[in-house]
């Protein structure tokens, strides 16, 4: 029985597994083995490359004082870089807050307030309201000993071996992470989740995907975002495989960048798939490639069963979110995989209520609500008390139902359904019918106010091909053809009453579309339905 199996089934009495042990055991163990890999084709990093870079960091870290449990700010470009850094602040017992290191000043110091940490790790200077120490690496120097940063930064002091020696010794459950929305439809939510927390959601993962040594997995996704952080990232480490990591997705030459690396499996986002659903005619794919995991936002339908036909690769839909130190529910690996459905739980409670709180009939609609060892009791920013019950049930925001084989199948967000004159319609039954046309690559419905009947849905789509107003003939002829599908699909209230064609979707660093920057897109092509 594989190590992540064992941990997934229970771990034996009195063993709880930690980064820092689970490092140690690795070094030890497979020390040799690659466990990250950057997908440009440059050196990979050995598991002993990592536990000692992580030794440095937890020396680091005491040097600077830095106590356990204090937050530790990470602001760093290179995925390899960011990968370390997080590990060596996991394994030290200290809380790493990753951020985006693409944020502007004014994004990244409101990050730092909310998240408070004692000490930031970047590759950039440090904005003007950042109230924390700021140590600025230079390229590669998260990796190598005795390489200073800039502002008093100091080189890597102690020997590796001696803090390498105690790394299985050190309490689990002090280190973790914090997270923090931008805030832009609401009040900002910050989010800790401790090391049992993340590593309960990692075991689960690596259970459920029967990951192995043998397995290379590739993520484009982004590592300060949970997924990445835990799928990608700790999930590998539990299983001893490699993963390879990329900036983000890069659609030109994928396949054979997948064949070079020799990967197993892809972590992926629908808006990846999407992109991956069509191949040019000289592409091939990589018969080596056992499953594509997709997660961050619901798969349509449409998108799953075009990217299955052209690669012949199946597709693990899941469910996850910060709150729950990411995955929730997933499609199994062996046996049925429903399309549409999130999957069953994994490692986690998940219950479908009404508005009275009651359980909803297989089948009836209600709010999600879940509960689980990975699952938050609490927020670490004011204003969502009321979203936790005493029995520690989340109320995760989203509407779905559950099959009579316990099957979830999310419809989308609460906030998202759009009354038309007491109806209530969701989006992504709208959307599975636009995206049923092979021309169009994505698609949003959303509502528009509307003086009689409230609200009415619309839909932006993105069509292949058309990037202009040049291209508006070919535009047309694909909304045609999507309207008329919506006449014989959907009834008449929950056709779109316009259709705009856009170049491209706003969409946050995961692919999930960010539907309150809909109104703001150019639009090459309309048409509005009388």
């Amino acid at each position: 029985m594989t190590f992540a199996a064992r941990f997934a089934e229970g771990a034996p009495s009195g063993i709880r597994p930690s980064v820092s042990g689970l490092l140690w055991l690795r070094s030890t163990t497979s020390g040799h083995h690659a466990y990250l890999e950057p997908a440009t084709g440059g050196r990979a990093h050995t598991y002993r490359d990592v536990s000692r870079a992580a030794a440095r960091w937890a020396v680091l870290l005491e040097d600077l004082d830095v106590p356990p449990g204090a937050t530790v700010g990470v602001a760093l470009s290179d995925p390899l870089e960011l990968a370390v850094v997080f590990l060596g602040v996991l394994s030290a017992g200290r809380t790493a807050a990753p951020y985006d290191p693409s944020s502007t000043d004014a994004e990244l110091a409101g990050a730092c307030l909310r998240t408070g940490p004692r000490l930031v790790v970047a590759d950039r200077r440090p904005p003007a309201r950042a109230r924390a120490e700021w140590v600025t690496m230079p390229p590669g120097a998260c990796f190598l000993p005795g390489t200073r940063g800039t502002r008093g930064t100091p080189g890597t002091p102690g020997t590796p071996g001696t803090f390498a020696s105690s790394l299985g010794l050190l309490p689990p459950g002090r280190g973790g992470v914090v997270l923090s929305t931008s805030g832009t439809t609401g009040a900002p939510k910050v989010i800790r989740l401790d090391e049992s927390q993340l590593l309960h959601t990692a075991i689960s993962v690596a259970g459920h995907l029967e990951l192995s040594p043998a397995d290379r997995g590739f993520n484009p996704l982004p590592l300060f975002h949970i997924n990445a952080e835990v799928v990608a990232l700790l999930a590998t480490l539990v299983a001893g495989s490699t993963v390879v990591l990329d900036d983000r997705f890069h659609r030109r030459g994928f396949w054979a960048a997948m064949e070079r690396c020799g990967v197993t499996w892809i972590n992926a986002v629908p808006a990846i798939l999407a992109r991956l659903a069509a191949l040019d005619a000289e592409e091939r794919v990589p018969a080596r490639v056992r499953f594509a995991r997709s997660a961050s936002a619901p798969l349509p339908v449409p998108v799953l069963e075009r990217f299955e036909r052209v690669t012949s690769i199946p597709v693990v839909e899941t469910y996850g979110m910060t709150e729950a130190a990411s995955q929730i529910t997933a499609n199994p690996l062996r046996g049925p995989r429903k399309p549409g459905s999130a999957g069953v739980p994994v490692g986690t409670e998940v219950r479908v209520v009404t508005s009275e709180h009651a359980p909803a009939p297989f089948g009836d609609v209600g709010h999600v609500v879940i509960r689980g060892p990975s699952v938050i009791r609490e927020y670490s920013s004011p204003g969502y008390e009321e979203r936790i019950d005493a029995d520690g049930w989340l109320e995760t925001g989203d509407l779905g139902y559950v099959d009579a084989d316990g099957y979830l199948f999310l419809v989308g967000r609460a906030d998202d359904v759009i009354n038309r004159g007491g109806e209530k319609i969701y989006p992504k039954e709208v959307e599975d019918v636009v995206l049923d046309d092979a021309a169009v690559t994505a698609a949003a419905v959303v509502g528009w106010d509307h003086e009689v009947l409230g609200s009415v849905p619309v839909a932006y789509l993105v069509v292949d091909g058309v990037g202009s107003w040049s291209d508006e003939g070919v535009a047309a002829r694909v909304v045609a053809r999507v309207r008329e599908r919506c006449g014989q699909v959907l009834s008449r209230s929950r056709q779109p009453v316009a259709y705009h064609v856009v170049e491209r979707l706003p969409q946050g660093a995961t692919g999930k579309v960010r539907r309150t920057a809909l109104t703001g897109v150019p639009v090459i092509y309309s048409l509005l339905v009388r």
